[in-house]
């Protein structure tokens, strides 16, 4: 099995010394400038960091050994690449989620420097929407991201998932409906986001149901990613049994050190106890400004790779 290193390679995939220097520091160049931009495609098909650096490391390799003089649109030729390595890894991590245990959310991830909290390269990147594409079969999720998030034309991306046009625009068309029913419109300040984490602590430490349920809407719901792997709850909980749950936190979470960070487009808390990540918490809000969703993840094979990294 392939072993992955710290910067993202994975160790037998590494560069043979005499091939990486048929590359000259141009084309090293074009695909360094694109590597977050390919990252960042590759991680929301694949809600997983560790997953959408293998494809982006596999593309690198297809990069370096291809006939580059022949290629007239390195980007769009690096993005096909990207796309249908990243279809690949994508049917064959649903065949394995179907016996995970609980709920499943995508890998937190941490921008190095985060997108504008009003664009959609940040919009695109939050665990509720990233959620929405879930709804989407695969090649309805990479058409409608290469072409909503990433500006891809029709033309491109029909080529890319090898399909006409006309039926590469409907694929795009039926995604959009499916996604804009429920698509969070409003955008909720940094600031906001900010005053809402530290109130959210505030209340979870203490104890105090008052304070939760003033931060709380009358929907809420929780979604805790264990992978079967820590104890919490192994379904989706709403209303009051969010609450109950919640009433209990600051027993489990005691002696763990609060940092709010950016965090999949937006803000979210990193818990760490003696120096190891335990678990990290975002929200999405309402228009009303309360709190209508939790994301909770304690597996902690998705906790290895909180470092920052640079995604578009």
């Amino acid at each position: 099995m392939a072993i992955r290193s710290p910067c993202g390679r994975r160790e037998n995939d590494a560069m043979e010394p005499a091939r990486a220097s048929e590359m000259n520091d141009t084309d090293l160049q074009l695909f360094e400038e694109a590597r977050p931009r390919l990252l960042g495609l590759a991680y929301r098909i694949l809600g997983s960091r560790a997953d959408a650096e293998d494809a982006v490391q596999d593309c690198f390799l297809k990069w370096r050994d291809a006939e580059r003089s022949q290629i007239r649109t390195p980007a769009a030729w690096l993005s096909s690449v990207c796309t249908r390595r990243c279809l690949d890894i994508k049917r064959a991590a649903d065949r394995v989620r179907v016996d995970y245990v609980g709920p499943w959310l995508p890998e937190p991830i941490h921008p190095a420097t985060p997108p504008a909290v009003d664009g959609k390269l940040a919009a695109s990147l939050t665990t509720a929407f990233l959620l929405l594409l879930e709804r989407l079969t695969s090649r309805e999720r990479a058409a409608y991201l290469l072409h909503e998030i990433f500006d891809q034309s029709y033309a491109e991306i029909a080529a890319m998932l090898e399909m006409e046009e006309v039926a590469c625009r409907k694929l795009v068309s039926r995604a959009r409906q499916n996604i804009d029913r429920d698509k969070v419109r409003h955008i909720t300040p940094r600031e906001t986001q900010d005053s809402l984490l530290r109130a959210f602590q505030s209340a979870i430490m203490s104890g105090s149901i008052t304070q939760l349920s003033a931060l709380l809407s009358s929907d809420i719901r929780l979604m805790t990613d264990t992978g079967g792997k820590t104890v919490a709850a192994t379904r989706v909980l709403e209303g009051e049994d969010v609450f109950s749950a919640l009433s209990r936190a600051h027993v489990w979470w005691e002696g763990c050190q609060w940092a709010i960070t950016d965090m999949n487009g937006g803000r979210g808390a990193i818990l760490t106890k003696n120096g190891q990540p335990a678990l990290t918490i975002s929200l999405a809000c309402n228009e009303a400004g309360l709190v209508g969703d939790i994301f909770i993840t304690l597996n902690p094979d998705k906790l290895a790779r909180l470092e920052p990294v640079n995604i578009h």
